[in-house]
């Protein structure tokens, strides 16, 4: 068809002649036959021929007869040509021959639409009907497409499930004949998901669903993770490389369910490799793949949180039955027993952090875990008193060898603010501490950094009310050091009774900062009055309106006792002291004589009497001798005692105030919870009964577990001191009174 000046209409028929002669010469090109291809002015003279035969005036005008002509010719060349040359082959042949004719239909397509261009410019575009290589998209999905993409999808998905076993396949043919089925979609994915992907997917379920039944039988827990590793990115690469990538996100969730989900209970639970023997072994690599896996998963971590915290609860709680079962006579090794649980902390959160990946559902975890067995009792004593001990020991140990690593002491201070977080009683021992910190405090065992450092990271973590107290305790111990200074000048300076030779400290304590002490009208020996005497002269000139209120069970004393053999230095108690010194002036002194002469109860005296004459050191002779005192007792001197030493410290057994502390605590915590109900009620003016103890509960919570027995006690309490009232329509119901 060549170019030429015709100014004479053209009909139909000798157009459609020569548009079917370039038809021929352009399937034949593009089929590869032996042709020459179009030169410059046939390619102009091919449209120059349909522009004019649309641009001749009526009735000469062929816009339309052109319109159909060119549906025509794909129609005829798509049913004749390309759909018996793909329907005489089979499987792969098959896939090959799809998709060479597809790339052959869309260059035909293209050739055509520039022959008929002038089509798409004016007489499609006024009619508003469908372009041109719309058209010859329709008539390849009408008559190719939808009698070959059953055959063709069964071939794909053939190849991919030998693929998926190992085999090698053509990838680029895959791309180019699933390009197929998204192409004919004519611009949204519907054929694709229908024709392709829906069955795709039901295939992929059922391969998947079958190599978790038999992974899960056949392997082990890290074997079968490293094979549903291995499946979800080797899935992810045919995405990459002939999947459309709207497949990914289904495909990845398909597998995902049947190889994770699905088994997921099984799979964590295995005998001997699940979740439980990863953590037990140090499996770090499993167990971060177990992570990588179930973290792309929504709510998929959930039950390995869930596998986490059981393992972790249950390796609390075997250290809480050994520590019971290792307890002699209710003492309980609680330095070991927090160490113990100071290392399962730092072994349990190292996984955290570094497999789990800082997760917080696996923080949620550990903390509920130690929140189970941290709040257990061994052999009757609180984990909150076992803790105190626990900082008592550690902290009296560091104050008597000076050689400690303070860094390792620090790493220790806070290990005990992260394990106190996980106990519900911190009032409880906070209060068991204090008690603690002031034996230490006053018995010189302790070191001003480390006492300091633990109440700023309590202070820290529990707020500023919960460390005043101790912080004041602390503090009075330094202003003690300067108000000693004081009274020694004063002693130069003035002329006292204090007996010459006698060292006497005195520690003045803040009564609201410190633990309340039981206090005695015990008669001192001559020279302890003096020095008190003169104390007291000191204080008076120093403070206004303060008085002293002498605690002589905290006290200790330096005695020389002269035995025949030697002279030893003794450390007692003041108690101990007083006893000892009342034999200076007498050989024998009976029970009552010395109940009498020095004023202290029954259970001090027979302690101290107990510890000097029945103990480790007999410095008193006991008649009649035996191992226990009784009121008919009498006592001597024992001059013969010898030893040694030259310096013996004399103990005496403290006096169990576990008791006095728990009834201490319970006290201050029902004004707590007085004082909380009535700030709820001053707020919210009426409240239901069920809201009013649910936010006394949580406004509570963060220093103890209130009791709701104690709470309803509470209320009724303040209900009769006017408080609160009653709703008289709704007993239910309380109101505050203003």
């Amino acid at each position: 068809m060549s170019f030429s000046q015709n100014r004479e209409p053209i009909t139909i028929e000798d157009g459609f002649k020569l548009i079917d002669a370039a038809v021929t010469k352009l399937t034949r090109i593009i089929e590869g036959k032996p042709e020459p291809p179009f030169l410059p002015e046939e390619y102009i003279g091919n449209y120059t021929i349909v522009y004019n035969m649309c641009i001749q005036k009526p009735p000469h005008d062929s816009s339309g007869p052109l319109y159909e002509k060119y549906g025509a010719i794909l129609q005829a060349y798509d049913k004749l040509t390309i759909l018996p040359s793909i329907m005489e082959k089979h499987d792969e042949y098959m896939l090959r021959e799809v998709s060479r004719w597809w790339e052959i239909n869309k260059i035909m397509v293209r050739w055509l639409s520039h022959f008929f261009y002038y089509l798409d410019r004016y007489y499609i575009a006024r009619n508003g009907i469908p372009s041109l290589t719309v058209v010859g998209m329709t008539c390849f999905r009408d008559h190719v497409y939808e009698k070959v993409h059953f055959n063709v999808k069964q071939v794909v998905i053939a190849l991919i499930h030998k693929e998926r076993e190992g085999q090698q396949i053509d990838r680029a043919l895959l791309k180019n004949v699933l390009d197929l089925f998204v192409q004919n979609g004519m611009g949204n994915m519907e054929r694709y998901e229908k024709d392709f992907e829906d069955f795709f997917l039901t295939e992929t379920n059922s391969y998947y669903s079958r190599k978790a039944s038999s992974w899960i039988q056949e392997d082990s827990c890290p074997e079968y993770m490293i094979k549903a590793e291995e499946s979800l990115k080797k899935e992810k690469e045919r995405v990459s490389h002939y999947l459309h990538s709207d497949t990914e996100p289904k495909l990845v969730a398909n597998v995902q369910t049947n190889l994770l989900v699905l088994v997921a209970k099984q799979l964590l639970e295995k005998e001997n490799s699940g979740c439980s023997a990863l953590l037990r072994d140090d499996k770090t690599d499993d167990l971060s793949r177990m992570y990588r896996l179930y973290h792309a998963i929504p709510e998929g971590l959930e039950p390995v949180a869930v596998a986490f915290r059981l393992h972790v609860t249950a390796e609390g709680n075997s250290l809480i039955k050994q520590a019971e079962d290792a307890a002699t006579s209710g003492i309980v090794e609680e330095q070991v027993l927090v160490r113990k649980i100071i290392d399962l902390h730092d072994k349990y959160m190292a996984y955290v952090t570094d497999c789990f990946q800082n997760h917080t559902l696996f923080h949620k975890s550990l903390k509920e875990a130690f929140e189970i067995f941290c709040n257990k009792k061994v052999a009757g004593s609180s984990s909150a008193e076992m803790l105190a001990t626990f900082c008592d020991n550690l902290f009296k140990k560091a104050a008597n060898d000076k050689s400690n690593d303070d860094s390792t002491i620090e790493s220790t201070i806070d290990n005990v603010v992260k394990l106190l977080d996980y106990i519900s009683d911190k009032d409880l021992f906070a209060e068991f501490y204090r008690k603690k910190l002031a034996r230490r405090l006053l018995f010189g065992k302790f070191s001003d950094d480390h006492e300091r450092s633990i109440l700023t990271k309590l202070k820290g973590q529990f707020g500023g009310q919960f460390t005043s107290k101790m912080e004041g305790m602390v503090t009075d111990m330094q202003l003690g050091k300067d108000q000693q200074t004081g009274f020694e000048e004063y002693l130069k300076n003035a002329n006292t009774g204090k007996p010459k030779g006698i060292d006497f400290t005195v520690t003045v304590l803040t009564t609201g900062f410190w633990p309340s002490y039981k206090t005695s009208d015990l008669n001192l020996p001559l020279e302890m009055v003096n020095c008190i005497e003169s104390f007291k002269a000191h204080y008076e000139i120093k403070t206004n309106h303060r008085r002293l209120m002498w605690i002589y069970s905290l006290g200790n004393c330096n005695l020389t006792a002269r035995f025949d053999a030697k002279p030893i230095e003794l450390i007692v108690s003041t108690y101990q002291a007083a006893v000892l010194c009342a034999f200076n002036h007498t050989e024998r002194l009976t029970y009552q004589e010395l109940i009498d002469q020095l004023n202290l109860s029954h259970e001090d005296l027979v302690r101290v009497l107990h510890s000097l004459s029945c103990a480790k050191y007999k410095f008193l002779k006991k008649e009649p001798a035996s191992k226990t005192i009784s009121k008919t007792d009498s006592f001597e001197f024992n001059s013969k005692f010898t030893d040694k030493m030259r310096r013996i410290k004399v103990p005496l057994p403290p006096v169990d105030d576990r008791k006095k502390v728990v009834e201490d605590v319970d006290k201050d915590r029902r004004y707590a919870i007085d004082a909380s109900l009535v700030r709820i009620m001053k707020s919210r003016k009426v409240l239901p009964h069920q809201q009013l103890v649910s936010e006394c509960v949580e406004q509570l919570s963060r220093m103890f577990k209130p009791d709701i027995k104690m709470i309803k006690k509470r209320i009724e309490d303040l209900i009769t001191r006017d408080y609160l009232e009653r709703d008289t329509e709704n007993p239910n119901t309380f109101k505050y009174v203003a």
